[in-house]
C-alpha cells in the first residue's frame, strides 16, 4: 500500500516545484538520509533527505549540509549519476530521477551472488577516473566544496581515526594516512564509491550517495570501492577468484586514466590506504554487516595490520597479501 510522506519532505517538494505527490514508498538501505519514492503525476522520482544522526550503533552525527554537496557533485557526474530534479537546501532533500531495479540492479546485490564480472568492474573504473580527470583539470570545482570538515566527520574520523583508537599500536601509521589524505588535493572526490551505491544501468554504471562529496584525493575513492571487493571474498567465498580479477580490471583500467599526476604516485597513496580502509571496516564506526564471524574479521585484522607495518606500494600487493590469507 502507498504510504503518506512526511510533510517535511512534501513541503520540500512543493518548494523544488515538485507538488502533487500521490503517495509514496520509504526505500531500504540507508543509514545516512531518509530515502522515497514519489509517485507524482508524471510518474517516479526518488526523494533523499540528510539525517543529522546516523542510522549506526555508534553515536555518529553529520551535518544535513552534505545534501546540497551532493547535488552540486551529481551536477559534475552528469552521464555518471541520476538526473537531478532539484534541492531544497532548508531541509537538505534532494529529488533525482528513479532508477527502476528492473533495468538498473544493485551492483552489491550481483557481487554477493557471486557474479564477478571484470568488465563491469572495468566500466566502474573509467567512469570514476573520468569524473576525476574532468574535476582536476579545472580548479575552479573546488570553491564549490568547502567540505573538509564535513569529509573529516564522516569519512576520515569514523574510519581511520576510529580505528586508531581500536588498535592504539596502528595509531601512528593510520593518523598518518588521515594527513596524508587530506593534504593531496587534486580533484572532485565522490567518498562512498561502494558496490552498495552503483547501480548496473543498460549503459554502465550508475553512482548514487555522494554525500561525501570533497574536492581532495581521489586516491580515496580508488581505495575505497577495491576495499569492497576484497572484503567480498568473504561474504561469498566462492567467487574469490573472480572478485580478485575484478579488483585487477579496477585499478588497471583507473590507472590508464590518470592524467593529472602521475600514475605511480597516486597508486602509491590508493595502495597505503587501502590497508586502513580494510581495517576500518571490521574496526572503525561503519562496520560491513556480512563479515560477523570473530574468525574471518581476524583475518581481516592480520592482513591490515602487517600492511599497515610495512606499507605496500602497489596495488597489486595489498591484492596478493590477501590471496595467501585465503588460500590458507
Amino acid at each position: 500500500m502507498p504510504e503518506r510522506p512526511p510533510e517535511a519532505i512534501l513541503d520540500a517538494l512543493r518548494r523544488m516545484n515538485l507538488s502533487g505527490a500521490t503517495g509514496g514508498e520509504r526505500l531500504t538501505g540507508g543509514v545516512s538520509s531518509d530515502i522515497w519514492r514519489i509517485e507524482l503525476p508524471s510518474g517516479p522520482i526518488c526523494v533523499k533527505r540528510a539525517l543529522e544522526k546516523l542510522r549506526v550503533a555508534a553515536d555518529w552525527h553529520a551535518p544535513v549540509e552534505r545534501n546540497a554537496f551532493e547535488a552540486r557533485w551529481m551536477r559534475h557526474a552528469a552521464g555518471f549519476a541520476p538526473r537531478l530534479l532539484g534541492q531544497d537546501p532548508a531541509s537538505g532533500t534532494l529529488a533525482m530521477e528513479f532508477l527502476s531495479p528492473e533495468n538498473h540492479p544493485l551492483w552489491k546485490n550481483q557481487l554477493r551472488d557471486g557474479n564477478a564480472d571484470p568488465g563491469f568492474a572495468a566500466l566502474v573504473a573509467r567512469a570514476l577516473v573520468t569524473i576525476h580527470a574532468k574535476t582536476a583539470a579545472d580548479p575552479a570545482v573546488a570553491a564549490e566544496f568547502p567540505t573538509d570538515a564535513i569529509f573529516y566527520d564522516i569519512r576520515l574520523e569514523p574510519y581511520l581515526v576510529a580505528t586508531a583508537r581500536a588498535h592504539p599500536d596502528r595509531a601512528h601509521r593510520l593518523l598518518a594516512l588521515v594527513d596524508a589524505t587530506r593534504t593531496n588535493k587534486k580533484a572532485l572526490v565522490h567518498g562512498d564509491i561502494s558496490p552498495k551505491n552503483i547501480l548496473r544501468g543498460p549503459s554502465g554504471p550508475v553512482f548514487l550517495d555522494a554525500e561525501c562529496a570533497w574536492w581532495g584525493d581521489p586516491a580515496f575513492d580508488l581505495a575505497f570501492c577495491l576495499n569492497h571487493l576484497l572484503l567480498k571474498c568473504l561474504w561469498t567465498p566462492r567467487a574469490r577468484d573472480g572478485f580478485l580479477a575484478c579488483f585487477d580490471a579496477l585499478a588497471d583500467e583507473y590507472r590508464r586514466g590518470v592524467t593529472w599526476e602521475t600514475p605511480d604516485a597516486l597508486e602509491r597513496r590508493a595502495a597505503e590506504l587501502l590497508p586502513g580502509l580494510f581495517l576500518a571496516r571490521i574496526d572503525g564506526k561503519s562496520p560491513v554487516e556480512y563479515i560477523t564471524d570473530e574468525g574471518l574479521k581476524d583475518r581481516v585484522r592480520r592482513v591490515a595490520r602487517a600492511l599497515l607495518a610495512d606499507p605496500p606500494e602497489r596495488l597489486a600487493d595489498v591484492r596478493d597479501s590477501w590471496r595467501e590469507e585465503t588460500d590458507a
